[in-house]
C-alpha cells in the first residue's frame, strides 16, 4: 500500500482537520495526584472554549479500587456530578474526553453518552493491555462515545510487535490512534518511521492518528510538528506543558506555529499566567536535566520524578553514575 504524501506545512494554517486536544488538567494530575481545585480546572475549561481548542481531557476515568478518593482529587475519577459543577452541560464547541487506564478502571461502569457531558473515552494501554484495551473501546463505542487509544510507550514497541497491533487497532471500533511517547525519547526521525507505519494501517481503515508527546530532550514539539508532516490530525498539548515529569508539547508554542485562525492564543496566555505558572514550584514538572537522562535512555521518568523530591536533588552527577548506563562517562 502506497504512503501518502507529506502535508504541505503552508496548508497546516487553514487545515480544518487539525484538532488540538488539552491534557492540562490529566496529565499535569500526575504530579499533584489529581488535587487540582475548582477554580484551576474551571479556569483551563473557559481558556479552552475561547481560544477554540477542540478537545479539553479533564481527567481519569479510573477506580477507588486503586486509587483511594482521600489520596487523590475528582479527577482521577471524573465522576458525572465533578464535571458537571465545573462545565454545567457544556453548551459549547469543545468537547469533552476522559481517559480510562487498562486495568485501572472499572469501565464497564462508565455512563452511557446520552447520560453524560463527556464526548470521548480515551483508552490508555501499554502494548501487553491491548487485548483488554479494545473491550475497553468496543464498551465505550457501544455507549455512543468517540473514542481513542493511547498507544503508551510507542519508542520501546518491537517492529513486528507494532505491526500487529496496529492489525488489530485498525479492524476495531476505535476512531483515532495516537503514538504516545511516553518517554521523552523519540527524535524526529523516529516519529517519523513511526508514523509511516501508523499511516500503513491507519489510513486504509478510516483511522484518524494522534500525537502525544514528552518534552524530556525537549523535542515535544519538534516531534508533533514530524507528526503533523506526516498528516497525523490530532495533536495533544498542555498550558506551559503542565504534565507528568519534563511535561508535554506546549499548548502555547504547538497554537503558535499553526497560526490557525480558528485558535486565539490570548486566553491560553492570560491562563497559564494566572493559574497554570503559580503551581509550578508546587508541581515540578518541565524539562530538566534528570528527565532529559531518562528520556535519553528511554525509560520511565518514574526514577528522575522520585530523584526530583529526594534529598539528593540538583546532585545529576549521582543520578548519572546511579542510572550507569549513560555514554561518556
Amino acid at each position: 500500500m502506497a504512503i501518502s504524501e507529506d502535508r504541505d506545512f503552508h496548508e497546516v494554517v487553514s487545515d480544518s482537520e487539525i484538532k488540538i486536544m488539552d491534557c492540562t488538567i490529566r496529565d499535569g494530575g500526575l504530579m499533584n495526584n489529581h488535587l487540582f481545585n475548582d477554580e484551576t480546572v474551571k479556569a483551563v475549561y473557559d481558556a479552552c472554549v475561547t481560544s477554540g481548542i477542540d478537545y479539553m481531557e479533564i481527567g481519569y476515568k479510573n477506580t477507588t479500587r486503586i486509587f483511594s478518593p482521600s489520596d487523590y482529587g475528582a479527577w482521577k475519577f471524573c465522576r458525572e456530578e465533578d464535571i458537571r459543577r465545573i462545565v454545567g452541560e457544556n453548551d459549547t464547541h469543545l468537547k469533552l474526553s476522559a481517559m480510562a487506564d487498562a486495568e485501572k478502571s472499572d469501565y464497564r461502569d462508565i455512563l452511557p453518552k446520552d447520560k453524560s457531558v463527556l464526548d470521548m473515552i480515551r483508552v490508555a494501554a501499554y502494548i501487553h493491555q491491548v487485548p483488554l484495551a479494545l473491550d475497553m473501546i468496543k464498551d465505550a463505542h457501544d455507549k455512543g462515545y468517540e473514542t481513542a487509544i493511547n498507544l503508551m510507550a510507542v519508542s520501546v514497541i518491537e517492529i513486528d510487535d507494532l505491526d500487529k497491533t496496529l492489525e488489530l487497532l485498525a479492524s476495531s471500533e476505535v476512531t483515532i490512534i495516537y503514538i504516545v511517547d511516553s518517554y521523552g525519547a523519540l527524535l524526529p526521525r523516529q516519529t517519523r518511521s513511526i508514523m509511516k507505519k501508523f499511516l500503513y494501517h491507519a489510513e486504509s481503515a478510516g483511522k484518524q492518528i494522534g500525537i502525544h508527546a514528552h518534552n524530556n530532550r525537549q523535542l515535544a514539539l519538534a516531534n508533533t510538528l514530524e507528526a503533523i508532516n506526516l498528516k497525523a490530525n490530532i495533536l495533544d498539548a498542555s498550558m506551559a506543558g503542565c504534565g507528568r515529569g519534563a511535561g508535554n508539547c506546549q499548548m502555547e508554542l504547538l497554537m503558535s506555529f499553526l497560526h490557525n485562525p480558528k485558535y486565539r492564543l490570548r486566553p491560553v496566555l492570560e491562563c497559564i499566567q494566572y493559574h497554570i505558572e503559580p503551581l509550578r514550584d508546587k508541581l515540578l514538572w518541565g524539562y530538566d536535566i534528570p528527565y532529559m537522562m531518562t528520556g535519553h535512555l528511554n525509560i520511565h521518568p518514574g526514577v528522575a520524578m522520585q530523584f526530583n523530591l529526594g534529598r539528593d536533588k540538583g546532585n545529576i552527577v549521582k543520578l548519572f553514575n546511579l542510572l550507569g548506563r549513560g555514554e561518556g562517562g
